[in-house]
């Protein structure tokens, strides 16, 4: 019992992480430093910063997920916040949230129409 306790305190930190890096990017702005500080403090409770998360490789970023034992949704939602991230950004991570999706469409062993066009969105 004191493990599902634990993962589930571990899930929550990880929503709250995920929804707070999604409320700083879907809100429009030209990204200036303190801007980006604020995504990178977000970022460091998962090792990573804007600028590891550009250098990183897919499949080391997605391992690092895994690392932190994120759920399929948690890990969509990470690939959501790449993907509203790069729109008004520098860096352009659609590569990396596309092989997210596709690491979950796989790997889930569950087809998803909504990842399905959620990859071809970013394709586009």
């Amino acid at each position: 019992m004191l493990n599902k306790g634990l993962r589930d305190e571990k899930k929550v930190k990880i929503d709250n992480m995920l929804s707070t890096l999604l409320s700083l990017v879907f809100v429009p702005k030209f990204w200036n430093i303190e801007d980006t500080s604020l995504i990178d403090s977000q970022l460091t409770d998962f090792d990573l910063t804007t600028v590891i998360l550009d250098q990183i490789e897919e499949k080391n970023l997605i391992q690092l997920l895994d690392k932190y034992e994120m759920d399929w949704a948690q890990k969509e939602q990470f690939a959501d916040f790449l993907i509203a991230y790069s729109k008004s950004n520098q860096y352009d991570f659609s590569v990396k949230a596309i092989a997210i999706y596709n690491h979950i469409q796989i790997d889930s062993k569950t087809f998803s129409f909504e990842i399905i066009s959620k990859i071809a969105a970013v394709k586009l």
